[in-house]
Order: C-alpha cells, then sequence, then structure tokens
C-alpha cells in the first residue's frame, strides 16, 4: 500500500494500515484487551511495514536520510534484541578492534535476518572507521 505526505501520521490518518508485528490491527490493541491479556509484548512491537510506509512519508516530504533510517530500522525488526545491542556497541567509536568486527556483524545480518540495509550500512561504517582511526587500539 503507497502512502504519501498526506498520510502522516499514518495511526491517525490511516489507522487501517497499521499492525503490530503480531499482526493485530490498532484497533485491537486497547486497554480491555491489554486488562484481559489479550496483548503480548509482539502486539507493542512495530511491524517492519509501518517502518516502511513511514519512510515513503519521510521520501515523499523531502527527508532522504530519515526515510533511510526507517527502512534500516525495519530491517531489524526481526533482529533480536541482544544482536541489536550488540549491533549498536560495534558501531560506538572505541568499542570494535578493527573493520573485521563490523564486516563480520554485517554478514551476520545479512545471511541470517535478510536485513541488507543495515548490513551495507556497517560495511560503509567499518570503511569509514578505518579511515579515521576509529577503532580501539590495543597498548
Amino acid at each position: 500500500m503507497t502512502v504519501s505526505r498526506d498520510d502522516y501520521p499514518i495511526s491517525e490518518k490511516r489507522p487501517d494500515l497499521v499492525r503490530a508485528l503480531s499482526g493485530k490491527s490498532l484497533g485491537e490493541i486497547t486497554l480491555d484487551a491489554v486488562v484481559a491479556g489479550n496483548i503480548t509484548m509482539a502486539d507493542l512491537a512495530i511491524h517492519g511495514d509501518a517502518l516502511r510506509q513511514q519512510a515513503e512519508i519521510a521520501r515523499a516530504a523531502n527527508r532522504p536520510t530519515l526515510a533511510q533510517n526507517f527502512e534500516r530500522a525495519a530491517d531489524l525488526v526481526g533482529v533480536p534484541q541482544d544482536l541489536v545491542m550488540k549491533t549498536y556497541e560495534l558501531l560506538r567509536p572505541g568499542r570494535s578492534s578493527s573493520k573485521d568486527d563490523l564486516l563480520a556483524m554485517a554478514e551476520t545480518l545479512r545471511r541470517d535476518y535478510g536485513a541488507d540495509r543495515i548490513a551495507a550500512f556497517m560495511e560503509e561504517a567499518a570503511l569509514v572507521y578505518e579511515k579515521r582511526g576509529l577503532f580501539k587500539t590495543r597498548y
């Protein structure tokens, strides 16, 4: 489904498009459902499609960098939280010892989770970090 700038914010203007990671619609996620015990963490997690729709809106609003960030975030929806945190830690300057750490994580994300955009981002970061000397040095 294509969205436009006019659909922002999607949850208000196009709630029919909003789905949780579990597949539940926005209308199914209510306080009554929470009290009844019918809501899980997957019902509160964002679906990759929602992030891709946000990317479309950002691109239509001439915000290409924001659109790319939403697309990379959509890649990460299916990645386990501990691996997301490890990836974040590797991307912090001075935390990795060489570009090989970043390249290995990029390969894992691409191979195991189909996270091509975030993998490409990490590969680019590996080159930039190497050029700028942002890897930790051993004494």
